[in-house]
């Protein structure tokens, strides 16, 4: 098969897919997952969306249709969807020399020069059935000649259940029909500050855009959406990347599942975010230059006594080193603290980051990391990995502040204890 062939996978409903999975029994019953302690629904079913219930509402607000249907509600499980999605990605590897995961349900494979494929839509069904035989996640999957139009390709195979979950754009002829019925909101990279300005220019389709003056948008909103217009008429602007740049700062928060004025409750809130933050650092092989500290108390709580705090220490030398970490986020905590007000949110922010493992040292600064600093939080992590078995005393034991999780599904491939049991 000649030519460039890009394709994507997206998983359907995937929060939503994950719960079910290991719940034979809800099958055809609509699902929600929620946020953070359980406050928006930010994953639905395909029967949740058929009854019209909103992404993005309040729980609250849907108790009734919750009754009314008898929807099945969930917590998010992320540690089950991250295991899942890391599952769907080595699977795919099956299919395709090279793969670049584009977040955790979606991901772009390059089958270019792969000369046993002579059936796109045939492949794509194979990629589909075995996923769902193995792991149990419904996906869709498209082929392109560009990043751009495998997206719209996914979107066209979501929408119109005539395609089977399938679409191959490889033909030029295809892609202007699709593209003359898609509106600009299927199209990837465009948001809405770009789509209300385009409707000005009468560009309202993936075709127009397609067919527009590619300098102009270069001049006006930029090379990126221009390079986008160039993909959709077949020109590849997007190259594949199996290796992502690293990040530039990992942050670590959430909201505190019940407000609280009480210091150590703060500080294990704390302290725990900032483990995770270092684990994130450290399994992208990096260091930490600068450690930020915020917190913040409701701004919905009608309440005049607002405050929100932050504060930040660089380091005389990058480090992962949890500890070192945890001591500076406790210092700052304290500099910035305020005694008497209702805190609902804490959060941790990682940032100067270094991959490089060297150090340069300061003549007039000592180096004070333990040099088996390393290999003792690679065998943290190593232990922790499938279950938190090791934890610093600064994460608290009771550990009364974590956000609500009342639905929460148990770690069916993370946690021995939680293993599906057959009865």
């Amino acid at each position: 098969m000649s030519g460039r062939i890009i394709g994507l996978i997206d998983c359907n409903n995937f929060f939503a897919s994950c719960e079910k999975v290991f719940r034979p029994d809800l099958a055809g019953v609509p699902l929600v997952v929620l946020s953070n302690n359980d406050g928006c629904v930010i994953s639905r079913s395909a029967e949740a969306k058929k009854l019209g219930i909103p992404m993005g509402v309040p729980v609250f607000k849907i108790r009734n249709e919750i009754e009314r249907y008898g929807i099945a509600v969930f917590s998010c499980n992320f540690a089950l969807y991250g295991d899942l999605s890391n599952r769907i990605m080595m699977h795919l590897h099956d299919f395709a020399p090279c793969v670049e995961q584009y977040s955790i349900d979606e991901a772009f494979f390059d089958l270019t020069g792969v000369k046993e494929i002579s059936d796109l839509t045939g492949y794509g069904r194979r990629i589909k059935a075995s996923i769902l035989q193995s792991i149990g996640i419904p996906v869709s999957v498209a082929f392109a000649p560009t990043k751009t139009l495998a997206k719209l390709g996914n979107y066209a195979a979501k929408k119109y259940p005539k395609t089977g979950g399938v679409v191959d754009l490889t033909d030029p002829a295809r892609q202007s029909r699709l593209a003359r019925i898609s509106p600009l909101d299927d199209v990837w990279g465009v948001g809405r500050q770009y789509r209300e300005h385009l409707d000005r220019l009468n560009i309202r389709t993936a075709y127009d855009l397609a067919r527009s003056d590619h300098e102009q948008l270069r001049r006006r909103f930029g090379v990126n959406l221009e390079r986008t217009a160039a993909e959709l008429t077949g020109e590849l602007c997007f190259e594949m990347n199996e290796n992502p740049p690293l990040r530039r700062q990992i942050m670590h928060s959430s909201t505190l599942g019940q407000p609280t004025s009480v210091f150590n409750s703060i500080k294990e809130s704390l302290c725990n975010h900032v483990v995770r933050a270092a684990e994130s650092l450290r399994k992208d092989g990096q260091s930490a230059g600068m450690i930020t500290v915020f917190f913040r108390t409701s701004s919905f709580s009608g309440s005049s006594d607002y405050y929100a705090a932050s504060l930040a220490k660089k380091f005389v030398y990058p480090t992962a080193d949890s500890r070192i970490l945890i001591n500076a986020a406790v210092s700052l905590l304290h500099q910035i603290w305020r005694d008497h007000y209702l805190y609902s949110k804490v959060g941790v922010i990682l940032s100067d980051l270094d991959d490089s493992g060297a150090v340069q040292l300061d003549l007039f600064k000592s180096f004070d990391e333990d040099p088996k600093s390393q290999k003792l939080m690679n065998l943290i992590d190593r232990i922790n990995r499938k279950d938190e078995q090791i934890f610093f005393l600064g994460q608290g034991i009771d550990r009364k502040w974590k956000a609500r999780k009342q639905y929460k599904s148990p770690n069916y491939t993370t946690r021995w204890e939680e293993l599906p049991r057959v009865k």
